[in-house]
């Protein structure tokens, strides 16, 4: 698989659609850019992947025991 692209006047450059879809990168999405030898590394960053999960565990309710746990402090 070769996937090129090419860097504009502004320092933009376009992820290929094949990478971006593989790499569920879509507008808006952070990206990380690591130098390693030889090139330049891009990782998407992940934050979409933890709102993936807000809610998941909604409607399991709380242990039955909840109201009887005494308040602890931290310390």
């Amino acid at each position: 698989m070769k996937n090129e692209g090419t860097v504009t006047s502004k320092g933009q450059l376009v992820i290929p659609a094949e990478l971006r879809k593989a790499l569920r990168i879509r507008q808006g999405t952070r990206v990380r850019f690591d130098r390693i030898p030889g090139g330049i590394a891009i990782y998407p960053k992940r934050e979409d992947d933890i709102d993936a999960l807000r809610g998941c565990l909604a409607g399991l309710g709380l242990p039955p025991n909840i109201d009887r746990e005494p308040d602890r402090e931290i310390e």
